[in-house]
């Protein structure tokens, strides 16, 4: 695998090389139609003064030859001028008879109606002039091979090869350093992470700039480590509540049967013993359920299967199923503001994982009210479904309240009056917050009410 300063490096080279390619180019291009342009005005003004001296000045052929060649200073290299007229379709005149093959073969690309035309034949430059007298139509035709200026373009072609490849090598050099350089401080970092374990979660990785993107990054990472820390502090917790609440009825009933067996008694004091058993059974069994449900629940969030749950519906499961097992409690279900869309009803949700949320709900409200009595309140509007227990009985203190769905929490006010372990409203929290839901409650001397949140399919 490619590291990422060498990536960098090769991208920082390519494209700069890229641009340069394109300048150099450039500078190419622009040269070869500068000095062709200069060349051709070099033809034309030579076809000129041989316009003049043909026919302004009517001199012999000799005559004319002298003033042509004294009129050039620098000699062009093949050079050749013609005069052709189109009428006759015959050369009148010609500096190099025996190599006039080049104008001959540009006679049928002249264009009739164009007083000055530029052709390249290979190597070769030609301007033909077409002008008018005593009624014939006459070419100057000159031509020549620009060998200056082909040997300046040969020379600028190497130069730009040389200084584009050089920097080429220099920009590798440059962007190595660039890259080490802007990647320095990803260096730091390592070295800062590698040396944090679960001995040390607090620490933190530190960067001097803090508004830069590694900066953002590193502040990301420390958020990072902060819920790390944060999971494995509740673990810790969680492990050690766990041991705590599991070794107290453990203990009692084997202290029990260690009692029982020092010595024989009559059946009823065996009678009292088994109950005494069977009762912290059933508290270890409520436990351990409990326990179970809060692992599930956190095991399971990415892969918990979802379907359209109607809550209505899911709230008579849960009343008639509470009651069934808690003959002495009553719950009471409130519909208000009932819509007439079926699917202002339905959420997306997992629907056992719902009801362990209604059931802990229902089951907390019964557990802290004098008449065993929970009032669940039900409403559907505006593309969320709100679901209310309230419950009479002693308020919670509000110090309490922001802990309340920490895992084995329980309030001073309330450890007293009722058996729990405290872990009942951290499902329900876990829960909700799967379902991206709100739980939230409000503690009155009149009593408690926790507020459930959903969306409905409605807002979908």
């Amino acid at each position: 695998m490619i590291n990422i300063r060498t990536r960098l490096t090769g991208q920082f080279a390519f494209l700069v090389s890229l641009i340069l390619l394109f300048f150099s180019l450039g500078v190419y291009f622009f040269s070869q139609l500068y000095l062709e342009k200069r060349f051709y005005k070099r033809l034309q003004d030579q076809a000129i003064t041989t316009t003049t001296l043909l026919f302004d000045v009517q001199q012999a052929d000799t005559t004319v030859l002298r003033l042509i060649d004294a009129a050039v200073k620098t000699p062009l290299l093949n050079e050749v001028i013609s005069v052709y007229n189109q009428r006759t379709k015959n050369f009148l005149f010609t500096t190099n008879p025996a190599n006039n093959q080049l104008h001959e073969q540009i006679i049928s690309r002249l264009k009739g109606g164009v007083e000055t035309q530029y052709l390249r034949q290979k190597e070769h430059q030609l301007v033909a002039i077409n002008l008018a007298k005593r009624g014939d139509s006459n070419w100057i035709i000159v031509s020549g091979i620009d060998q200056p200026g082909n040997e300046a373009l040969e020379d600028l072609k190497k130069i730009l090869l040389v200084m584009v490849l050089a920097a080429i090598l220099l920009l590798g050099v440059a962007g190595w350093l660039f890259a080490d350089r802007a990647l320095a401080p990803m260096s730091g970092i390592i070295q800062q992470v590698n040396t944090i374990y679960s001995a040390n979660l607090e620490k933190r990785v530190e960067h001097p700039n803090r508004f830069d993107e590694i900066g953002m990054l590193v502040a990301t990472f420390n958020r990072l480590l902060d819920r790390i820390e944060e999971a494995i502090n509740t673990q810790k917790m969680f492990i050690a509540n766990v041991s705590h609440e599991l070794k107290n009825p453990l203990t009692k009933i084997n202290s029990q049967i260690d009692v029982a067996l020092i010595q024989k008694r009559n059946p009823e004091a065996y009678e009292r013993t088994l109950q005494s058993l069977q009762e912290d059974t059933r508290t270890l069994t409520q436990l351990t359920t409990t326990l179970l449900e809060l692992a599930n629940v956190s095991i399971q969030t990415s892969n918990m299967p979802l379907e359209p749950v109607r809550i209505d519906e899911l709230l008579w499961e849960v009343k008639t199923q509470y009651q069934e097992w808690h003959p002495g409690a009553q719950v009471e279900l409130n519909f208000t503001d009932f819509p007439d869309d079926e699917e202002a009803l339905l959420t997306q949700g997992n629907r056992p994982s719902l009801r362990v949320l209604l059931m802990n709900l229902v089951d907390n409200a019964c557990k802290f009210s004098p008449a065993k009595t929970a009032q669940i309140g039900f409403c559907a509007k505006g593309g969320t479904i709100t679901v209310t227990v309230f419950n009479e009985g002693k308020p919670i203190p509000a110090a309490d309240i922001p802990h309340i769905f920490e895992p084995f929490f329980r309030s001073n006010a309330t450890a007293q009056s009722s058996r729990g372990h405290g872990v009942g409203l951290a499902v329900v929290a876990q829960i909700t917050q799967i379902h991206q839901g709100n739980i939230s409650v409000r503690s009155t001397t009149k009593g408690t009410t926790f507020t459930l949140t959903l969306t409905s399919l409605l807002q979908f």
